[in-house]
C-alpha cells in the first residue's frame, strides 16, 4: 500500500512506473486496491477527481490525457466509479461497442471469402479500440463493470450483453482450458493460454457453471504453480478464488511496475474475502 501512496503523481493519477505521467489504467487499479482503506482516503479522493476530469464528450475515457479517442479503459472507470461517478454516458458508450467480427458486414465478407473460424460462433464482445476485433481482457473487464451496474440497473439490454460476453469467453477458450489474448487458434493451429488472461477470464466468469469449466480451473492452477509474473499470479489468484479454489502465489515475486503492486494488493484483499473488482 505504501508503495502506491508514495508513487501518486501531483495531478492525482498514477503512471505505469514511479515518476511516469499519469495513465488511466494504472490509476484505476491503484484506486481499486486502495479503496475503503482509511489511510488512503485522501489519495483516493485526489485520484478520483483526476479521473473524472478526463471524461470525454462521448461519455468515454481515453487511456491518457494526450490520446483523443475513448477506448476500453472506459469500462475500468465504470468498474471503479459505478454509475454514480461515471454516469449514464459512460454506460451508453460501453453498450454501443462491439467487436468488428460480430458485425453483419464482416461476417458476410468472411462467408463470401470462404473463411471459417471460431469467430463465427462468438457473440458480440468488446475490443481494445472502437471498430476493431474483440479480445479477452477488455471483454472480461467490461463484464465485471456491467455486473456491478446491473445490481442497480437490472435492465434487459445490460443482462443480455453480460450473457453474450460470458458466452464469448467460453467460445474463445484454448484447448488447454485457459485463455489466450484473443482467439484459441492462429494460422490454423491451436495456441496456448496465458496466466493473466486465464485468471482475468475466470474472475469475469464468477458463478459460471458451464461445462468444461473445471478444466479451465485446472489450467489456472497449472499456470499459478509456475508463474513468475506478479501481474499474472495476481489475476490467477483472484480468478481461482472467485470459484472457491484456494490459491496463493509466492510472496517473493518481484513487483516491477505500479500495476504489479496494485494487482498484488487486490489479490491480498481478495484472499481476505474483499475483492473490490467483484463489487
Amino acid at each position: 500500500m505504501q508503495a502506491l501512496l508514495s508513487a501518486q503523481n501531483p495531478d492525482g493519477g498514477w503512471g505505469y512506473r514511479r515518476g511516469g505521467s499519469s495513465w488511466v489504467e494504472p490509476s484505476v487499479y491503484a484506486l481499486l486496491a486502495l479503496r475503503d482503506l482509511p489511510e488512503a482516503a485522501e489519495a483516493v479522493r485526489r485520484g478520483r477527481a483526476w479521473l473524472r476530469g478526463l471524461q470525454r464528450a462521448d461519455g468515454g475515457w481515453a487511456p491518457h490525457a494526450a490520446v483523443r479517442e475513448s477506448t476500453w479503459v472506459t469500462a475500468l472507470v465504470l468498474l471503479l466509479e459505478g454509475l454514480e461517478g461515471a454516469g449514464d454516458r459512460a454506460l451508453g458508450w460501453i453498450l454501443r461497442q462491439t467487436g468488428r467480427e460480430a458485425t453483419w458486414l464482416y461476417r458476410a465478407r468472411m462467408k463470401l471469402l470462404g473463411v471459417s473460424s471460431d469467430y463465427e460462433a462468438a457473440p458480440p464482445a468488446w475490443p481494445w479500440y472502437p471498430g476493431t476485433a474483440a479480445w479477452v481482457m477488455p471483454t472480461s473487464i467490461t463484464l465485471l463493470a456491467l455486473r456491478k451496474v446491473s445490481k442497480v440497473r437490472p435492465e434487459a439490454e445490460i443482462r443480455e450483453r453480460i450473457r453474450e460476453g460470458r458466452r464469448f469467453l467460453l467460445v474463445r477458450r484454448c484447448a488447454d482450458g485457459g485463455w489466450n489474448h484473443g482467439s484459441s487458434k492462429a494460422l490454423g493451429f491451436q495456441i496456448n493460454s496465458y496466466p493473466e488472461t486465464t485468471g482475468l477470464a475466470l474472475l469475469a466468469l464468477e458463478a459460471e457453471k458451464a461445462p468444461g469449466l473445471e478444466r479451465s480451473l485446472e489450467a489456472a492452477e497449472r499456470h499459478l504453480a509456475r508463474c513468475r509474473s506478479a501481474e499474472g499470479a495476481a489475476w490467477l489468484e483472484m480468478g481461482l478464488r472467485a470459484h472457491g479454489r484456494p490459491a496463493s502465489a509466492p510472496s517473493s515475486l518481484r513487483e516491477d511496475t505500479l500495476m504489479d503492486a496494485a494487482l498484488r494488493l487486490l489479490a491480498r484483499r481478495a484472499a481476505q474475502g474483499n475483492n473490490p473488482l467483484l463489487g
